[in-house]
C-alpha cells in the first residue's frame, strides 16, 4: 500500500468503521433508556456525562479548554444544534417509532449534508456521487419498506410525528456537521470545541428537560446507567472524536454514508436481540445501501471552479 492509501487508512477508513459500528449499536441502546427517566433528562445526563469525558481528553491530548470568542461562538452553534435539538429529537421519535425505522430514515443524512456542503462550502458532488446517492436512497426505502410490512399495526398519527422528530433530528446534525467544516472553524482545537460544545449542550438540555419533564428524575437499574456510559463516552467522546475529522477531510456528504450502514448494524443487532427476522426484501436493500456507500467512498469531489466566499 502507497503512502497516500496508508494514510487514508488511519484517517477515513478505520475511524469510519469504528464510528460507524458503534453508532449502529446506540439505537438499540437508545430505545432502552426510554422508561423511568424522561428523554429529556436521559439526553442530559448523557451529555454531562461525556462533556466531562471529553474535556479529560483534551487535556490528555495537550490541548487547552481555555475559551476564546471564536471558540464559544463555534461551540455554542454545534452544542445547540447537534448536542441540544438533534439528539431530543432523536429521543423523542424513539418515543413513537421503532429504533430500526429512526435509523432508516436517518439514513439520509447523506442527502441534507451533501446539500447544504456545497451551498456553505462550495463542495459540489459529482455525478458518480450522486448516482451512489441514488443507489444508497433505494436501498433505504426498501428497508423502509420492510420496516412498514414488519408493523402493519403501527398508529399512523404516531408514524408521522416519529419521521418528523426523525427529519427534525436531521437538520440539526447537518447544520453542525457543516459549520465546523467550515475554514474559519478548522483552525479551532477539535477537542476542545467538542469538549465545550457538549458542556453548552448539556446546560440546554437540563433547561428544556427542566421546562418540559420537572425535575430530574434518577434511574436505579444498572442496565440503564451501564447504556448511559456507553451513550457518553464511547458514542459521544470516542465517536464525534473520530467523526468529525472525517467530515473536514472527505466533506460532509460522504462522511454521511456511515448513516447508510447504521441501520443495517441496527438490524443485525435487532437480529441478535430483538428478533428482527430478515427477508428479500431487507437483504436487497441492505445490499443496495452498502453498494452505493462503496461508490460514493469512492468518488472525489469536482474542483472548485468558483471559491465560496463563504468557505473562505
Amino acid at each position: 500500500m502507497n503512502e497516500d492509501g496508508t494514510d487514508r487508512l488511519k484517517t477515513v477508513v478505520i475511524p469510519f468503521i469504528i464510528f460507524t459500528a458503534i453508532w449502529g449499536s446506540t439505537w438499540i441502546v437508545i430505545r432502552d433508556q426510554l422508561g423511568v427517566v424522561p428523554a429529556q433528562w436521559s439526553v442530559a445526563y448523557r451529555f454531562m456525562i461525556a462533556a466531562v469525558g471529553m474535556a479529560l481528553v483534551t487535556r490528555w491530548k495537550g490541548h487547552s479548554l481555555m475559551p476564546s470568542r471564536d471558540l464559544l461562538i463555534a461551540a455554542s452553534v454545534v452544542g445547540i444544534a447537534q448536542f441540544t435539538l438533534n439528539f431530543n429529537a432523536v429521543y423523542m421519535a424513539e418515543h413513537y417509532v421503532t429504533s430500526g425505522l429512526v435509523a432508516t430514515v436517518f439514513a439520509l443524512l447523506m442527502v441534507p449534508n451533501a446539500l447544504l456542503a456545497w451551498a456553505v462550502l462550495g463542495q459540489k458532488p459529482t455525478g458518480r456521487f450522486l448516482l451512489a446517492s441514488a443507489i444508497a436512497a433505494c436501498g433505504i426505502a426498501l428497508l423502509f419498506l420492510h420496516e412498514w410490512r414488519s408493523n402493519p399495526d403501527v398508529d399512523l398519527d404516531g408514524l408521522w410525528l416519529g419521521i418528523g422528530w426523525t427529519l427534525f433530528a436531521m437538520a440539526g446534525a447537518t447544520v453542525s456537521n457543516v459549520y465546523q467544516a467550515r475554514e474559519q472553524v478548522k483552525h479551532l482545537s477539535l477537542f476542545a470545541l467538542l469538549a465545550w460544545a457538549m458542556a453548552i449542550g448539556a446546560a440546554l438540555d437540563a433547561i428544556i428537560a427542566l421546562a418540559i419533564a420537572g425535575p430530574p428524575v434518577i434511574e436505579t437499574r444498572v442496565g440503564y446507567w451501564l447504556g448511559l456510559l456507553w451513550l457518553a463516552l464511547a458514542a459521544s467522546v470516542v465517536c464525534f472524536s473520530l467523526y468529525y475529522p472525517v467530515v473536514r477531510r472527505i466533506g460532509p456528504g460522504k462522511a454521511a454514508y456511515s448513516s447508510a450502514i447504521v441501520p443495517i448494524i441496527a438490524m443485525a443487532l435487532s437480529t441478535l436481540f430483538e428478533g428482527f427476522q430478515w427477508t428479500a426484501l431487507s437483504l436487497g436493500g441492505a445490499a443496495l445501501a452498502i453498494g452505493g456507500t462503496v461508490l460514493a467512498m469512492r468518488a472525489r469531489r469536482r474542483p472548485q471552479m468558483v471559491t465560496n466566499p463563504d468557505a473562505a
